[in-house]
């Protein structure tokens, strides 16, 4: 199951759902929440009011009921089955909706294993934000993802609807906010009130919060050309009021999130002004930070990793979005980081630190929606981050690595990513779900070798292959692997001591059982969503003079559709640039055992150099194989790679 339950004990037993005779409600006011969400196989029952002194035999009982829950007990809830019945009670009906995705994910077929649950989330605030101010996504789109939000109990869905690019939230008394010749990106696309009205009813009917982001004052440029003016100006201050005035009279939201980022404030009293003018209609603010001053009834909602002054902050509220950006990600590495992290250091919650978001942007323009999906791994992703903001916990800091063989944290990993690959199978056969199993990838890395700023400069382990067997290495884990990661020493990653001008070699053995042409994915580096990297150029994996051999066989790197292409183009959409949205290599390999080895040199760790080609010292190396059409992973395969 994901989450995994807080307490969960299994029992010798099944009920079979095929042979239930009733469904017994408590209260009435469950009927509208069955209808919509029991199970398949129950909804053919008769729905009776009312709880028998004695339960009776194949029967299902849902109730409202104490629940005990140190945390978030609004949403906590009780399943048992047993071979005679299922009881599920919660105090709430928030907490049966939550036990009624728990039982649904019990069901296999008609049978229900036996088991005793109690159950509730650590963090209140489990959120899910989508940047449809840069790229608009249609309605049925978002509400396929609220719906995976629902079946694994996340609550908040926040909805970013204006950008510089466009502006795509109606608003009836400045059409021209929404107009075609305002926008720069998907002109003429926005969304109505009532599709937005739609949406909120929608999450609603899944207990989840609508959370709409009108950007305020920065990000504006599309507020600026539909309107004349600036949004600081006195002028602009006085739309931007009237805007306010008619989203918090049309729509029935409890929560504002104004942005207010990375923006030069010119008016001291925009931000002040709008926040006493949202708490006068009823309204809680949301805002970034870092970003302008705000009042300290403002909900702050972090970005960067440095922001740490919540922790002497007493009387605040806070949301925690510190590396939780999917599109800055790879997807292999999108899973462990999130499914890694601690929020706020916490176990858990409580009324200042609510909770945190995992968030979509993606700032280059992608050439269709569905490409949001597959280039950011937002499936995978939104699991990972379900079972960590419910189960609370986690690791301190930020780690884009499995971590150290058969510790702690790489033996959670990989009981997670198992029961993360099982729901890839049962729910995500149609969907994007970029997520290969790695944990039993090993590797062992071979260095530092001193390669004084000569990139191309050979080093033993490629020039005398016969002796990598036997050679020793640190070993690491992984189908993605990050030696240094862009943002050290914030984040970790497999060398705790990194150092310039140096080149590392990753190797590695499998043993196939027959020989044949197998697809790889393969790549060394992986190219930001958020940002706008430059294409590597012709002939080469990357801008590092990375090589691959497979069976002392040279790799050749893929055939960029546009190799060279310069950084900065936030208009100009990805096509081939990272491994899971490109063709596979497809290799030769022998039955019996095979070699992998990878060359990884870096010159300077300097980011700053130019930010849209950052160094990335990583690789992938995935074997997979077709199933129904789609790539799936090659578990069968044994890494070895010696001692």
């Amino acid at each position: 199951m994901i989450p995994l339950p807080r307490e969960l004990s299994w029992r010798n037993a099944v009920f079979d759902i095929s042979e239930a005779r009733a469904v017994y409600v408590s209260s009435d006011s469950l009927r509208p929440l069955l209808a919509r969400f029991l199970p398949a196989g129950l909804k053919r029952l008769p729905v009776k009011k009312g709880v028998p002194g004695k339960l009776a035999d194949r029967s299902v009982y849902i109730m409202l009921d104490h629940v005990p829950a140190s945390v978030c007990s609004d949403e906590a809830y009780q399943l048992t089955v047993s071979s005679e019945n299922i009881l599920l009670k919660a105090n709430t009906p928030h907490g049966i909706f939550n036990g009624l995705q728990t039982l649904q994910q019990l069901l296999k077929g008609n049978k229900a294993g036996g088991c005793a649950i109690t159950d509730y989330p650590a963090f209140s605030w489990r959120g899910y934000m989508v940047d449809a101010g840069r790229n608009f996504q249609s309605v049925s789109q978002l509400k396929q993802q609220i719906d995976i939000m629902a079946r694994y109990k996340m609550n908040v869905f926040h909805l970013h609807l204006t950008e510089n690019v466009a502006w795509r939230l109606q608003i009836k008394k400045y059409p021209q906010l929404t107009g075609a010749a305002s926008m720069t990106r998907n002109k003429g696309r926005f969304y109505s009130v009532a599709q937005v009205k739609e949406l909120i009813q929608y999450c609603r009917d899944r207990h989840i919060t609508l959370v709409p982001e009108m950007d305020m004052p920065g990000h504006s440029e599309a507020f600026t050309r539909a309107m004349g003016f600036d949004m600081q100006s006195g002028r602009g201050l006085e739309v931007v009021k009237n805007i306010i005035r008619e989203v918090a009279a049309t729509y029935d939201v409890p929560y504002l999130h104004i942005g207010a980022d990375e923006v030069h404030i010119t008016n001291k009293n925009f931000v002040p002004e709008i926040e006493a003018l949202l708490d006068s209609c009823g309204k809680k603010v949301i805002a970034w930070n870092p970003g302008a001053a705000k009042s300290n009834k403002t909900v702050q909602h972090l970005w960067k990793a440095e922001d740490q002054h919540y922790k002497k902050d007493t009387t605040g509220k806070y949301i925690d979005s510190r590396f939780l950006y999917i599109s800055d990600m790879d997807p292999e590495n999108t899973v462990v980081t999130i499914f890694n992290r601690e929020f706020f250091e916490r176990e858990q919650g409580n009324k200042s630190l609510l909770g945190a978001e995992v968030c979509l942007w993606s700032d280059r323009r992608v050439a269709g929606q569905r490409d949001l999906l597959v280039q950011n791994a937002v499936y995978p992703a939104l699991l990972a981050f379900a079972e960590r903001s419910w189960r609370g916990g986690g690791y301190s800091g930020y780690h884009f690595s499995i971590g150290t063989p058969e510790s702690e944290r790489a033996e959670d990993f990989k009981n997670f990513e198992r029961r993360l690959l099982a729901h890839k199978e049962q729910y995500f056969s149609g969907l994007p779900f970029n997520y290969m199993q790695q944990t039993h990838i090993r590797w062992k890395l071979l260095g530092p070798f001193n390669n004084k700023g000569r990139l191309d400069q050979p080093f033993w382990p490629e020039q005398q292959p016969g002796s990598l067997k036997a050679a020793a290495g640190l070993p690491v884990t992984g189908g993605t692997v990050w030696l240094w990661h862009t943002h050290f020493p914030l984040t970790s990653a497999w060398l705790l001591h990194p150092q310039e001008q140096t080149t590392w070699y990753a190797y590695t053995r499998f043993r196939s059982n027959c020989a044949g042409i197998v697809d790889f994915w393969i790549d060394t580096k992986d190219q930001s969503k958020s940002g706008a990297d430059a294409t590597p150029p012709a002939g080469a994996w990357d801008y590092n003079k990375s090589r691959i051999w497979i069976n002392e066989q040279l790799v050749s790197p893929p055939a960029f559709q546009y190799a060279g292409r310069k950084s900065g183009l936030l208009e100009e959409p990805l096509a081939d640039e990272m491994h899971y949205i490109r063709p596979p290599h497809r290799i030769a390999v022998k039955k019996g055992w095979n070699s992998i080895l990878v060359k990884l040199p870096v010159d300077r760790f300097d980011p700053l150099k130019d930010w849209q080609v950052p160094p990335k010292l990583m690789f992938t190396v995935i074997p997979l194989k077709k199933a129904a059409g789609l790539n799936r992973e090659t578990r069968e395969w044994l890494f070895d790679p010696g001692p």
